[in-house]
């Protein structure tokens, strides 16, 4: 099960308190410094497909700096805790609103700072005050309510309505093992394959209303915004196949319109079951439309091996 939305409690460590220490035989003050509690940061990484690790997690906190000694002997710093999460992560603070986006394996991300140490008795002496008595606490790390959202970064995204093909689709172009099945909703969340180098995505299956949450919804709406290309499978079984494409691209606009600008590859799919009548019917209805069709079946070898050469020259075409 892809786990792509968590959330969760984030808590930097406290700092360490000073000490208010004196030197033996009426010496002056030596407490020393609290040290510095330890930062929640995020770091991309290449090797994790979702966020599973989180998945029963409901509080993560770091570790709190160590409390000053005598001698003016310094706390220690906590440690820093680093979470690798996927590419295309999303850290959403619930409260403020405000979000970042994980999108790089270099440099990691600090969500909550831990609190800073605490002076010591030492850092309060002066020529007025010999012996100080006061030090500081430490200050109280960050705690965060965040919302964890991932969205796919594939390069390619099978779209269209249930039971379009798309899984077979993945199947046969990335030797990934879907569930397939000749009834909607088969597919209940994103599979992933690997097409030469490019990671493509097979998006579970679009209805009417989806924008709005209808059926699977948004939840996979989502998914769709990082792809570079789409590939919309439409059944040509259908009574009016043009109208099953207006349907999603209908939830497209409605949800975010630059999707539609993305480039499309139209793929008319189940031809073995038509007759050639209907095959030049549906392949005229769609090109008034202007796009890249293709026209086949994904159980036709000679199809998919057509159809890998086009995707092929779309993916280097946005490459250059």
């Amino acid at each position: 099960m892809l786990i792509d939305n968590v959330v969760l409690v984030v808590k930097a460590g406290n700092g360490g308190a000073g000490a208010a220490t004196f030197k033996p035989f009426l010496g002056g003050p030596d407490g020393g410094n609290g040290g510095n509690g330890g930062d929640i940061l995020f770091q991309g990484s290449t090797n994790i497909n979702d966020l599973s690790l989180f998945q029963h997690k409901k509080v993560i906190q770091a570790q709190n700096g160590g409390n000053g000694t005598k001698h003016n002997g310094f706390g220690k710093n906590a440690e820093h805790i680093v979470f690798s999460v996927p590419l295309g992560t999303r850290i959403t603070d619930t409260d403020t609103g405000e979000s970042i986006e994980i999108d790089s394996v270099r440099t990691p991300i600090r969500i909550a700072r831990g609190g800073a140490g605490g002076f010591g008795n030492v850092k309060f002496k002066s020529s007025t005050n010999q012996a100080p008595r006061n030090r500081e606490l430490g200050s109280a790390g960050e705690s965060k309510n965040i919302l964890l959202e991932l969205r796919i970064i594939a390069e390619v995204g099978l779209i269209g309505l249930p039971n379009a093909g798309k899984s077979s689709l993945l199947a046969v172009l990335t030797h990934a093992t879907p569930t397939i099945g000749a009834y909607p909703f088969t597919t209940l969340e994103p599979n992933i394959g690997m097409f030469d180098k490019h990671l493509i995505a097979d998006i579970p299956g679009l209805i009417e209303g989806a924008s709005r949450g209808v059926g699977l919804g948004i939840k996979f709406l989502k998914h769709i915004e990082k792809t570079k290309i789409l590939v919309h499978c439409i059944d040509i079984t259908v009574d009016d196949p043009l109208q099953a494409y207006e349907t999603v691209r209908k939830e497209f606009r409605e949800y975010n319109p630059l999707l539609l600008e993305k480039h499309e590859i139209i793929f008319l799919n189940k031809t073995d079951l038509v007759d050639g009548t209907k095959i030049k019917e549906a392949t005229e209805q769609f090109k008034a439309l202007h796009k890249e069709i293709f026209v086949g079946s994904v159980h036709d070898e000679a199809s998919i091996h057509a159809f890998k050469n086009i995707l092929t020259a779309a993916l280097s075409s946005i490459a250059l």
